[in-house]
């Protein structure tokens, strides 16, 4: 046995394990679950940033006419995107509480509940009856400013609905009642245990959940806009792979509210009418799926073409043509499971050094403004020009950068690819 396969073998007896564990972790599928349930609301809320904002001339009239409407054509984003926690929690609740076999719904209106009480409502001038005051919510609080505020706040609520269930310390109704009014009763005890709980420490002992948390995150957040961050995120993306681990289901429930929150910050800039070259943030998660993880992760997209296009054995060829169309729209599981890619170090060189090396190049062109920044998540089903297009709010020259990086994955996949398809050429006449 070679230092090679030595290697490997100790990759797969000792960290594989350990990355099999982390990837099974109720409290990150819970955070990714949620997350990935609201993704909708904000993808489909982002769009209308492009509408309040298009990449138009300004003097033509319909911008004039958008211009003049603009507060209006941004209410769907600030109902959606701009309020993500709150249904994030929802999510989260729900997945939390069905991975301990408690109610989902209970748990996760018990969430919602949760994180609501961390916020101190804001009191407003006495309306026109005597002694009658008006209370708001700060939007902002139910924004990715309160994120990491929800994901504690669904913690507390279900752990705490998982102990009352599991105890004698709740209301148990009679079999003859229906199931739908059973729960509710169940319900009873975690939720007024929550609400002494969060009201206590929010409202009388006056702890500032946003204030404390945001401080806590703060060097998370300014170290994923970072370049090291990006190098990190796209290696650690890559390497979960590797060991046949989805790398999102980790990489993506630990940094996607991280990435949120970068995200949040651009579009809010953006509807201040701010340019996309000046906004705040770099490397939110549209950042990655634009110009990191082309085609998927590991930026499969060259290998795709190259599989396609200068592979000589008739396997190469094959999986070609199964995998080719499909990582056009960033789905790379046929070459990922079908090269394989997952403990083949051979082609892991490339797979995990060709978004590491796009992520520098896009970084530095984004910080110095050659190409704007990502103000919207774009369906990441999209095609890569197009995806990048739409991302930075419809910049031409993010679509050209997008292009670079896929020719530039080519070029560093071509010589792994070849070494690669030599040993299948070999096996294939051998055979004969």
């Amino acid at each position: 046995m070679n230092a090679l396969e030595k290697f490997q073998k100790w990759l797969e007896e000792h960290l594989a394990p350990l990355m099999g564990a982390l990837g099974s972790n109720r409290y990150l599928l819970a955070v990714r679950d949620g997350v990935v349930g609201a993704l909708p609301l904000i993808i489909v809320g982002s769009f209308f940033l492009i509408a309040a904002f298009p990449p138009l001339p300004a003097d033509w009239p319909l911008c004039q006419l958008i211009k003049a409407n603009v507060g209006k054509i941004l209410l769907p984003y600030r109902m959606t995107m701009f309020i993500m926690t709150l249904y994030a929690v929802f999510g989260m609740g729900y997945s939390l509480s069905r991975s301990y076999k408690l109610d989902g719904l209970s748990g996760a209106i018990l969430s919602v509940m949760a994180f609501l009480l961390t916020i101190n409502p804001v009191v407003i001038k006495p309306e026109l009856k005597a002694g009658v005051a008006g209370f708001v919510l700060p939007m902002g609080s139910l924004g990715s400013a309160g994120l990491f505020v929800g994901i504690i706040a669904t913690f507390i609520a279900v752990n705490i609905f998982r102990l009352t269930q599991n105890s004698k310390f709740k209301i148990t109704m009679p079999d003859e009642v229906p199931p739908s009014v059973a729960r509710s009763f169940e319900a009873l005890t975690p939720t007024l245990i929550v609400i002494l709980l969060m009201g206590t420490i929010t409202y009388f002992f006056e702890f500032n959940w946003g204030g404390v948390v945001s401080t806590l995150v703060k060097p998370l957040i300014y170290a994923t806009d970072s370049l090291p961050g990006v190098l990190l995120i796209s290696f650690l993306y890559c390497f979960f792979w590797f060991f046949g681990i989805h790398g999102a289901s980790i990489v993506g429930s630990l940094a996607r509210p991280l990435w949120l929150t970068l995200l949040e910050a651009n579009a809010t800039a953006a509807a201040a009418g701010v340019a996309v070259t000046e906004l705040p943030a770099i490397s939110a998660e549209p950042f990655y799926q634009w110009f990191v993880f082309i085609g998927g992760a590991g930026s499969t997209v060259g290998l795709a073409i190259l599989l396609v296009s200068v592979c000589k054995s008739k396997y190469a060829k094959d999986l070609g043509k199964i995998g080719f169309l499909p990582a056009i729209f960033n789905i790379n599981e046929p070459l990922i499971f079908g090269a394989p890619i997952v403990l083949n170090l051979t082609l892991a060189i490339p797979f995990i050094l060709v978004p590491m090396i796009s992520g520098v190049i896009a970084w530095f062109a984004t910080s110095l403004g050659l190409v704007g920044r990502v103000v919207v998540s774009a369906p990441w089903t999209l095609p890569g020009p197009i995806g990048a297009f739409l991302a930075t709010g419809g910049d031409i020259r993010a679509a050209i950068l997008n292009v670079v990086l896929i020719i530039l994955s080519c070029v560093i996949y071509y010589p792994f690819v070849r070494i690669w398809d030599q040993q299948y050429l070999k096996q294939e006449k051998d055979s004969k």
